[in-house]
């Protein structure tokens, strides 16, 4: 009897957090580790605000040389672009310029992170970055990583608009929707084993790329997985792939969770994709 009495208040943190809380898909971490100059990086702090009023920061790398074109990078769900840098830092040595875009609650952005409200800063950071004179008339591409994946797969998805914008949209370690993530982690842990299913259910599923990967085409995709993610498997990226329209590539790659871009056949791989784009 003390033993399920026990049980039933452990679970309740769980049950009281998961309903409809969004915001647990985010680590945000306010301390900036480093800046691009650090890096050897030419770089400008860019800051802007979102319709509801939140101040958001970013950074725009500019490129080495005549720019080629410009990388919208959507960083993961923890820590912020002083760390997440380092998957995108080696584009300028290309001829790519990139802007990295912090959501509100992460680094010096505003306020508190959470779902469709980060979505808003995409869109925010997209509208600055396409009215800009050193982008305007170069082609866009669209990265996103993990969870930044996800926000860029439903932004563009979402928004025909921007669809006619991109040159390009890359997905790196996407997760096919919010509730499955979060069932195939709560079957991880014995505790929350049987709520997986009524607590997935509580998460905000109509954000999920799933639901709109499709409407991207004919945008040009590129959807890209690692056999060995021990953080979002495979299958997501592969279920995204099915559902999404043509032109599309799926690519299967090794190693940890979004630590692609430090093997230099994924760069060269990359670079060969937003070559066959640059117009």
């Amino acid at each position: 009897m003390r033993r399920h009495l026990i049980q039933k208040l452990l679970i309740i943190p769980f049950v009281l957090g998961f309903y409809g809380c969004a915001s647990l898909l985010f680590y945000p971490d306010r301390t900036i580790r480093l800046t691009p100059d650090a890096l050897g990086l030419n770089y400008e702090d860019v800051n802007l605000s979102t319709p509801d009023d939140i101040k958001l920061h970013g950074w725009f790398l500019s490129a080495q040389g005549q720019p080629r074109g410009t990388i919208f990078f959507l960083h993961g769900n923890a820590q912020n672009i002083s760390t997440h840098i380092f998957s995108v830092a080696w584009l300028t040595e290309i001829g790519y310029q990139v802007f990295l875009l912090d959501y509100r609650g992460y680094g010096l952005s505003e306020g508190s992170p959470g779902l469709p409200e980060v979505l808003t800063d995409v869109a925010a950071g997209f509208n600055w970055l396409v009215t800009d004179s050193r982008v305007s008339t170069r082609p866009v591409f669209l990265l996103g990583q993990s969870l930044g994946a996800n926000l860029a797969a439903y932004f563009a998805g979402a928004n025909p608009a921007v669809r006619r914008q991109l040159s390009g949209i890359v997905l790196d370690a996407p997760f096919a929707s919010y509730s499955d993530i979060t069932r195939e982690k709560l079957a991880q842990i014995p505790l929350t084993w049987l709520f997986q299913y009524p607590l997935s259910r509580l998460m905000p599923d109509e954000y999920s790329p799933i639901r709109n990967i499709a409407d991207i085409s004919p945008v040009s995709l590129v959807i890209i997985c690692s056999e060995t993610d021990d953080i979002v498997p495979a299958s997501h990226s592969i279920k995204l792939f099915e559902a999404a329209g043509a032109p599309k590539a799926l690519w299967i790659t090794q190693g940890p969770h979004i630590a692609t871009f430090g093997q230099e056949q994924n760069r060269q791989r990359l670079l060969f994709f937003l070559e066959a784009h640059v117009r």
